[in-house]
């Protein structure tokens, strides 16, 4: 895909420092845009299902503050990308951590073991009303992670802002990271290739 998004606008439905920087790396200019909602309210039977329910209640709450009559007149369409993640460990979906505490837990789990990460990727043209989305997997292999790096990741407060307490790109934990079957910008909340693939098509 070409870099320069001149034949249409993006807007990143996302508070995620990750995505921006992903979204970036790839080239696009976009606006950002939060969804408010209630995670929490939304329940479903797979992760794949949960991302993919999430991503698509954020786009609406995210249309609904939108003056989509303007959208409809702009010669260029606009293509609203919203996603979602959450991390599966021994089948149970783990979404953020709620405290230090759960933090700390969760990346005791980890270590020495498999965690995989399910992400969303749904991408809305406001202009057609053309919405297509998908999911995207990703299996994390570690090594032992010793205690004290644990402490130092829940200190630093990060892994309560990211599904499962889950990171792999920070210097701390990247040496304990022993495999990674897919992407690392899939793990890091948005897969490039899928988003390329979905905004080509939702043109």
């Amino acid at each position: 895909m070409e870099a320069s998004s001149s034949s249409y606008k993006i807007i990143l439905g996302s508070s995620s420092v990750a995505r921006r920087k992903i979204l970036s790396e790839m080239g696009f200019l976009f606006t950002l845009m939060t969804a408010d909602i209630d995670e929490k309210s939304i329940r479903k039977e797979t992760p794949e299902e949960l991302v993919m329910a999430l991503a698509e209640a954020k786009a609406e709450a995210i249309l609904q503050r939108l003056p989509v009559d303007d959208y409809l007149k702009d010669a260029e369409p606009t293509l609203l990308i919203t996603s979602d993640q959450v991390v599966v460990y021994e089948g149970v979906i783990r979404e953020k951590p709620t405290s230090k505490e759960e933090a700390r837990q969760f990346l005791k789990d980890y270590s020495g073991k498999c965690a995989a990460t399910v992400g969303s990727v749904l991408v809305t043209n406001i202009k057609t009303g053309f919405r297509k989305g998908d999911s995207d997997r990703v299996e994390i292999y570690f090594n032992e992670i010793p205690d004290e790096i644990i402490e130092k990741l829940v200190d630093e407060g990060i892994t309560l802002n990211v599904a499962g307490g889950l990171i792999i790109e920070h210097p701390s934990i990247l040496p304990f990271v022993k495999e990674v079957v897919g992407t690392t910008d899939s793990v890091m909340g948005l897969p490039k290739s899928l988003t390329e693939k979905l905004l080509k098509e939702a043109l």
